[in-house]
């Protein structure tokens, strides 16, 4: 085997399709594009255009608003609390904050804080300092022996 023998596999490569050069390549004359008109033309785009008539999205009514004031937080549950402890990364001792949770990989990035949710159990007696938590997230750590303070808004 030399480098000039290193070949590809029969029919792994095509050729592409030379378009607009003569009829004789069968791509030839209207290139593909049917004949006249708007379509024939380059830089075209009329998505959602149905002949002059109302298009779909202007005849159906707007609904609902997006809230600009929206907190984005992460949502962490207990089993992935549990995780990281168990694999040794959160101390079960020192207090669970969000600086915490981001050293020990539990978030990527940092939001608006992070919201604790019941998926799953605690089996740790921790204390967390968060943005929020679901009650079923609470009742929960507390049934572990730990302690839930919710930083500025109250728990829902």
């Amino acid at each position: 085997m030399n480098l000039n023998d290193l070949r590809d596999n029969p029919g792994s490569t095509k050729n592409r399709t030379r378009v607009g050069r003569g009829i004789g390549s069968g791509k030839g004359k209207t290139g593909g594009r049917g004949v006249k008109g708007q379509k024939s033309r380059s830089g075209v785009a009329i998505k959602g255009f149905e002949g002059g008539q109302m298009p779909l999205h202007r005849r159906l009514p707007k609904r609902g608003f997006t809230n600009i004031f929206a907190k984005d937080f992460n949502i962490v549950s207990l089993a992935r609390i549990q995780q990281a402890i168990d694999d040794g990364k959160l101390d079960a001792n020192a207090v669970v904050t969000v600086e915490a949770l981001k050293a020990a990989g539990v978030l990527k990035r940092l939001r608006d804080g992070v919201r604790l949710l019941a998926d799953g159990e605690l089996k740790a007696a921790v204390s967390f300092e968060i943005a929020g938590a679901s009650k079923s997230a609470i009742e929960a750590v507390e049934k572990a022996g730990g302690k839930v303070v919710v930083l500025g808004a109250q728990a829902e």
